[in-house]
């Protein structure tokens, strides 16, 4: 993430895992409603994987300060980790921005880091730009309204029809009127038995989606909007309607836009999802070298229009393969990090040529927070123990522990990438881990 080589000049990084930026982003935008949503408490503890994104000299700014066992398990495989700020009270509500902006004492340790340092988060909204600003630290990348603009769909959908990029059939609507237009064209997609997706502009996670097979659904969804900008006291109402497409599998691909325009493919990796929300990812993905030739010109592309409309940074975009092979380049562009940015460090430190790696998380239903000392004894030989070897190495804990205020129990959750020399070896791993964490769960359960 920082390639600059001399220790002395070298700036320091600030980071900050604003998961789910989208939020902000949709503020005063139309929305369709019936979204579900995760826990906020368990969405705003994944700031704890900016830890692996710095190093030594760097900083990370959490919400709460990560267990020690689990700080042991990271150093025993040798990561040297960033200085770790912590806010004073953290509400598992709030985003670990906002939770920073009601620090006045961690603002004022913040503004002492000697320079040259940026503030670097996960993706930028105003109250990012405000920490900067009350922090006094530069923010590493463009304005919150660059951002947000980029970052809607209804801006991916004409960027990728500017450009010439093949996508599924639809149309992008910013306004009444435009969606107005679309409706009849939506209609007959819908009369020859094709199922539509109307997502809304800043949809994350699976959420602000709606699946629409039969015309009087479409005018139930249409309604849904038209009230919400009524509410709003708005014409916008910025949706993308497009045709669903079958589909063999997700990539994810990201680059990254330096500020002098310059673009860099970074790396692609297959998307593993269920029901539209993200599960983790798996790679090396086994290309065509058309197919990958595709991406990197797509990449390309679209990087040059970014930067001729003021963004530079991180970009993910998620595209879709078909069955036969075509490749639609373009699903919707993230231009913030991504949750393959985060598995970066591990894949460069750790992954030998050869091996496969799966990143997911395993879910145990709690009735009493634990520690990652009774998750390792757990696990055993699971875990990585050095470089090139099979393990799991888990890159964020503090989504075990998050939801534990919940009255009743509470459903923990354990991210990890898993590197083994095949398929069957990864798969094998991965059964392992679903049973044992399982059997702990159900321990822990009756304990209580």
């Amino acid at each position: 993430m920082n390639n600059t080589t001399g220790k002395a000049d070298r700036t320091s990084l600030v980071l900050l895992g604003n998961f789910e930026v989208e939020n902000q982003w949709a503020q005063g935008e139309p929305r369709l409603g019936g979204s579900v949503t995760r826990t906020a408490a368990l969405v705003n503890s994944m700031d704890e994987f900016a830890l692996l994104l710095g190093g030594e000299q760097d900083h990370v700014v959490l919400k709460s300060y990560p267990d020690l066992d689990y700080l042991e398990f990271l150093h025993g495989l040798g990561f040297g980790l960033p200085a770790i700020h912590t806010v004073s009270e953290q509400h598992p509500d709030r985003t670990v921005t906002e939770d920073a902006l009601a620090d006045a004492g961690l603002l004022a340790g913040l503004s002492g880091i000697p320079a040259p340092v940026v503030l670097a988060p996960h993706g930028i909204s105003v109250l990012e730009e405000e920490l900067a600003k009350r922090a006094g630290i530069p923010l590493m990348g463009p304005s919150a309204a660059v951002c947000k603009a980029v970052n809607s769909k209804v801006y991916s959908r004409r960027l990728a029809e500017r450009i010439g990029l093949r996508q599924p059939s639809g149309w992008a609507c910013e306004t009444q009127e435009e969606l107005d237009a679309a409706l009849p064209g939506a209609e007959k997609l819908l009369e020859a038995g094709e199922v539509l997706l109307i997502k809304e502009a800043f949809g994350v996670s699976g959420k602000g989606i709606a699946t629409v097979e039969s015309r009087q659904r479409l005018r139930r969804v249409i309604q849904l909007l038209r009230r919400s900008a009524e509410r709003l006291g708005t014409n916008r109402v910025n949706v993308v309607v497009e045709r669903r497409v079958v589909k063999t599998s997700d990539l994810n691909y990201q680059f990254t836009v330096g500020s002098d325009g310059s673009v860099c493919f970074d790396f692609v990796k297959e998307a593993h999802t269920v029901r539209g929300v993200h599960q983790g990812h798996r790679f090396p993905v086994p290309l065509t070298g058309a197919q990958r030739a595709s991406l990197e010109v797509a990449a390309n592309r679209l990087g040059h229009e970014l930067a001729a409309d003021g963004y530079y940074g991180v970009v993910g975009v998620d595209a879709m393969l078909e069955p036969g092979g075509g490749v639609f380049p373009v699903v919707e562009i993230n231009a913030r990090n991504n949750m393959s940015t985060y598995q970066r460090r591990i894949e460069a430190e750790f992954m030998e040529p050869g091996q496969l790696a799966l990143t997911k998380h395993y879910g145990l239903q709690l009735t009493a927070p634990i520690g990652f000392a009774a998750v390792r004894e757990c696990l055993g030989g699971l875990l990585l123990a050095r470089p090139g070897h099979s393990g799991l190495i888990v890159n964020n804990f503090a989504t075990m522990n998050a939801a534990s205020c919940a009255v009743g129990g509470f459903q923990g959750r354990l991210y990890g990438v898993l590197l083994g020399a095949d398929d069957c070896e990864v798969e094998r791993m991965d059964a392992e881990v679903v049973r044992r964490l399982g059997r702990l769960g159900s321990e822990r359960g009756r304990a209580a």
